[in-house]
């Protein structure tokens, strides 16, 4: 069976792009545009790993992946952050939130995979 991944990024000509990167990896990918509507698909969808975007309009990255930790259903997903403007006093808040890893944007569509691969070993111990 596929792996699910959830896609959360307000880019949509970037979220297009990733998500044919994954799907053409062998995931199953659900993408979503909005981060409002983030936490509602996951709890329809229940992916195995998000890719979610820390810098987006309504709500950020951080105040998603706050939310989806403290849903005692979607609390194990492992989270990958993705940015284009990393600063350093990101890592705390990372950690506060619940995201493994964060990806500085572009980055090499392999070592998405790559990322993804890792953290989905991770969880499956």
């Amino acid at each position: 069976m596929n792996k699910k991944i959830m896609i959360v990024d307000d880019n949509k000509e970037f979220l297009e792009e990733l998500k044919e990167t994954l799907v053409l990896s062998g995931y199953e990918v659900v993408a979503v545009e909005n981060a409002d509507t983030a936490m509602d698909m996951a709890t329809k969808t229940y992916p195995d790993l998000i890719l979610l975007d820390l810098k987006m309009p309504q709500k950020s990255g951080f105040q998603v992946a706050d939310e989806l930790r403290h849903f005692s259903e979607l609390s194990n997903i492992p989270i990958i952050a993705m940015t284009g403007f990393f600063k350093d006093d990101y890592g705390p808040l990372l950690n506060i939130c619940g995201i493994h890893k964060c990806l500085k944007k572009p980055f090499n569509p392999l070592d998405v995979i790559t990322q993804i691969e890792e953290a989905l070993k991770k969880n499956n111990k």
